[in-house]
């Protein structure tokens, strides 16, 4: 808006001109600059965001300082480390009870098998259901939606029924990992990334004699790392906490996951514990360890990426 017009008045005597300036304009006050505003909020941001941190971190805290504990303290001064009641033997005596390296190692082959699989088959549904035209590709990708909303407990028994008395897969890996090697989630989030791309990248990838599947592997997957490390994660909390499906496949403890095993000595063995309450929170930091590596290790990839840019115009 242009600024008002104040006229300059000029009065003249005999041989003498007075000029009088306007009077000084009563606008608003000038604004703080967005820059001022940013730097004042950010003690208040930085608060928020403390509070928060604490708010979500401190379960984690609690679980290791109780696992540490010799005499369980469950009042809120046990959140707080007494140097003359910690130790580390509930980690040596629930090792002695269920063996921990050869859970956590049938707890890797469970939920790497299951991550192959739905990176495997999973990329290929999600790119077809984005960037491909297909007679059906709107009735499959309803019925995926529905697969969701379906929840898994409710096929426990025809599973079962399939994977161990049909396939004969009990006491096996094979026979934990085949229920969980197609995740709708993924197939889901991988479409939902393909569809972002620039149809004109893959038209003239196709102009170029470009099969479907190069173009697959060598030009979509690498613009949505994003989406793959996204699906890794969502894809590695379920199976690595799953103990129900994997306790009802395999009786044999040589290939239960850690999951199981501390199940079963949550309920047999640690209630005849010296420190149950430590002997179950050392349990489940052992269980919670390699999720939280695998976050920090892919937390970098969680970044936003300019896809348009991978095509001219």
């Amino acid at each position: 808006m242009a600024k008002d017009f104040q006229p300059t008045v000029t009065t003249t005597t005999g041989t003498t001109t007075t000029t009088t300036p306007p009077p000084p304009s009563s606008g608003p006050p000038p604004r703080k600059s967005a820059t001022a505003r940013q730097r004042a909020l950010r003690p208040v941001s930085f608060l928020l965001l403390a509070v928060g941190a604490f708010v979500f971190l401190f379960p984690f805290y609690y679980m290791f300082i109780g696992s540490l504990q010799i005499n369980p303290d469950t009042s809120i001064t046990g959140a707080f480390p007494n140097f003359g009641n910690i130790t580390g033997q509930n980690y040596v005596l629930i090792n002695e009870s269920i063996n921990l390296f050869r859970g956590l190692l049938n707890s890797g082959i469970f939920t790497g098998g299951v991550i192959l699989c739905t990176v495997i088959f999973g990329l290929p549904v999600g790119y077809a259901l984005a960037q491909m035209h297909f007679r059906g590709r709107g009735f499959v990708f309803a019925l995926m939606l529905l697969v969701q909303m379906i929840p898994f407990h409710l096929m426990l028994i025809p599973l079962y029924v399939l994977i161990v008395r049909d396939y004969g897969l009990a006491d096996s890996y094979l026979g934990m990992i085949l229920p969980f090697a197609i995740n709708s989630t993924a197939v889901f989030v991988f479409r939902q990334y393909f569809m972002q791309l620039p149809a004109s990248l893959f038209d003239a990838a196709r102009i170029d004699g470009a099969s479907e599947l190069r173009i697959l592997t060598q030009i979509a997957v690498p613009l949505v790392r994003p989406a793959i490390v996204t699906a890794i994660l969502l894809t590695f909390i379920g199976p690595w906490n799953e103990f129900l499906w994997p306790f009802l496949v395999t009786k044999d403890t040589a290939f239960q996951p850690l999951a199981v095993s501390l199940a079963n000595y949550i309920s047999n063995v640690a209630a005849t514990a010296a420190n149950p309450f430590g002997a179950i929170l050392a349990g489940a930091c052992v269980l919670a360890a390699p999720a939280v590596a695998l976050f920090i290790f892919f937390q970098r990839q969680f970044i936003s990426t300019n896809i348009g840019s991978s095509a001219k115009g």
